[in-house]
């Protein structure tokens, strides 16, 4: 019975050309070799899975063919390329620096580069997973890894470059590896599907290269696992039933349902996922996919940047033309908050839920509001034409009138102050005229209200100041500080031990004893404020402050300063030290 081997092995690429997606690297180590300007140290990194070590034992078969093509490949036919095939040559040593990361395993490579090859022009060592390294595995390594002799080679593979220390960078010529995009890994797996007999649909093997986020060895352990399963035939449902993904038909039916603002429906969507097993953080980053796939369907310049196949494409270009801009925006927003919020949430269901529904409620938004029709709005229009004359009517007999009695002259008020916005509004009312009470004729009632609410309105806009009563000031006060004396004992303490007095400007002066307590008042300042105005009913009351400069006393350390200090307060110990002739240290 032949051995099974997996597909990244058996496929594995044996030429620079069989890589997959990599071509910038592949392309500048080919025109290196071709032009004999070889570095004597390359590093190799980047993801997992695509290509790093390859492209080594590639770059290191090649440089050692001894009949290399015209396309700077190697010939598989020369003695050395069939030694590298068959696992047996002897200039091409790998090291797993995961495994061997001391320095008496780097002191045996430094001595094995001593040694000219036997066979071929060059000595190559891979050394995979080189961040692994201990520091000083690292610094025995350096002086070798500069100024190595001509025959020696070293490809340094890595998915974290930045372990490496600066002195082992600089020696290196550094190719960044890119993850490969999903329209490539497709068209290897394809190749890989006609192979092996496999009936695949396309849109499964977008699923597959979806879900390998980048890396070519993920995707086709995947595509093994799932030939496996569905004994040689990948569907689409097959697919997404085996990795557990969330089938993109939910998304755009919710997508319909919050367009035509169906909270039940959506709900009962949702509700629908959780029972197939999904977590609520995994829907949501899947909706917020789908918006941002809508947003790059609404230009025809962004589709490229959607990653998928072409009859899904046409369905997101589909939606997207029944979306505006606005709703996507928004609804990507809410999405995102929610992705934010979920982990911290007490409630995660609901934490979605209300995200939906949110969601939902931008079309109410964004719906214009009625209109009326056009005949409508010319009576509307020749109604309003119609009063203003009546009302310019009324004026003018009113005028009329008024000069017509010589007896009793009207009183113009006029006001002194600047015209206020609310006076704007009135404008293209009649003017307002104080007449006597003994008038034979009767003014309009449009006008009465208009100057009846207009005197309130300026009541309410500038309320008459209440004086401060101080003893209701001080009870309340009292009052707030019993009620917060357990949640906030250090305000409690200021409250009931500050001096605080009266400014007798509606205002109130508290006298702190040190900075910190002014920083602990300050913070709960408007809060006091608000509630002393609401109480007084005195609208300008505030607080002022002041602090007690703490004098700063000099602290005594030498016996000289301290007796000093004491004869000031008592004069008799000066006498008390001549008597006795005492003399102090210093």
């Amino acid at each position: 019975m032949e051995n099974y081997i997996v597909s990244a092995r058996k496929y594995r690429p044996a030429d620079f050309k069989s890589v997959v997606g990599q071509s910038h690297i592949t392309t500048t180590l080919q025109n290196a070799i071709n032009t004999n300007q070889l570095a004597q140290a390359f590093l190799f990194c980047g993801p997992r899975g695509v290509g790093k070590t390859t492209c080594a034992r590639i770059l290191a078969k090649t440089i050692n063919c001894t009949n290399r093509t015209n396309d700077v490949e190697a010939c598989n036919e020369c003695e050395n390329c069939l030694s590298f095939n068959e696992n047996s040559a002897m200039n091409i040593f790998e090291l797993d620096a995961a495994s061997n990361n001391s320095v008496d395993d780097i002191r045996t490579l430094v001595e094995q580069v001593r040694i000219p090859p036997q066979e071929g022009k060059y000595k190559v060592y891979i050394i995979d997973e080189v961040h692994m390294l201990s520091l000083s595995a690292f610094n025995a390594f350096l002086k070798t890894l500069e100024e190595p002799p001509a025959y020696a080679k070293f490809i340094l593979a890595t998915t974290e470059k930045h372990k490496i220390i600066p002195t082992i960078l600089s020696r290196c010529q550094i190719f960044d590896f890119h993850r490969i995009e999903n329209k490539d890994i497709v068209q290897h797996l394809e190749y890989i599907a006609k192979k092996e007999n496999v009936n695949a649909d396309i849109e499964a093997l977008h699923i597959i290269a979806e879900k390998s986020d980048g890396g070519l060895r993920d995707a086709l352990s995947m595509f093994d696992q799932l030939v496996s399963f569905t004994n040689g035939n990948l569907t689409y449902s097959n697919i997404i039933e085996n990795l557990n993904i969330l089938d993109y038909d939910y998304y755009f039916r919710f997508v319909d349902y919050l367009l035509k603002t169906d909270l039940h429906k959506t709900l009962l969507l949702f509700n629908e996922v959780l029972e197939k097993g999904f977590e609520g953080s995994h829907f949501i980053n899947g909706l917020s996919s789908h918006f941002r796939n809508l947003l790059v369907s609404k230009d025809p310049s962004t589709i490229v940047l959607m990653q998928t196949s072409e009859s899904v494409k046409q369905k997101y270009i589909s939606q997207a033309a029944e979306c505006s801009s606005t709703f996507i925006l928004r609804a990507l927003d809410f999405a995102n908050t929610c992705a934010i919020e979920y982990r911290n949430a007490s409630n995660r269901r609901l934490c979605v839920e209300l995200a939906l529904l949110k969601m939902a409620n931008i079309m109410n938004k964004l719906k214009p509001k009625a209109s009326l029709p056009r005949q409508s709005i010319e009576e509307t229009q020749q109604n309003t034409n119609e009063s203003k004359e009546v009302e310019v009517q009324k004026s003018s007999t009113l005028k009329s009138e008024i000069i017509e009695s010589p007896e009793e002259e009207p009183i113009i008020n006029k006001d002194p102050e600047p015209q206020t916005e609310l006076q704007e509004e009135h404008e293209s009312q009649p003017t307002k005229i104080n007449l006597p009470k003994t008038s034979s004729f009767s003014i309009n009632a449009n006008i009465e209200e208009t100057i009846k609410a207009d005197i309130e309105e300026r009541i309410r806009l500038n309320p008459p100041t209440i004086p401060l009563d101080w003893d209701l000031f001080k009870s309340k006060l009292n009052e707030y500080a019993d009620a917060i004396k357990d949640s906030k004992p250090n305000l409690f303490f200021i409250l009931t031990n500050c001096e605080i007095e009266n400014s007798g400007d509606n205002s109130a002066t508290i006298t702190f004893l040190n900075s910190m307590q002014e920083k602990e008042f300050e913070v709960s300042r408007h809060e006091i404020v608000r509630i002393i105005r609401k109480a007084t009913e005195c609208s300008s009351f505030r607080f002022k402050g002041k602090v007690i400069q703490e004098e700063i006393k000099e602290k005594l350390y030498r016996p000289l300063e301290k007796f000093n200090f004491l004869a000031q307060k008592q004069p008799a110990l000066v006498k008390l030290r001549k008597d006795f002739d005492v003399e102090l240290d210093y």
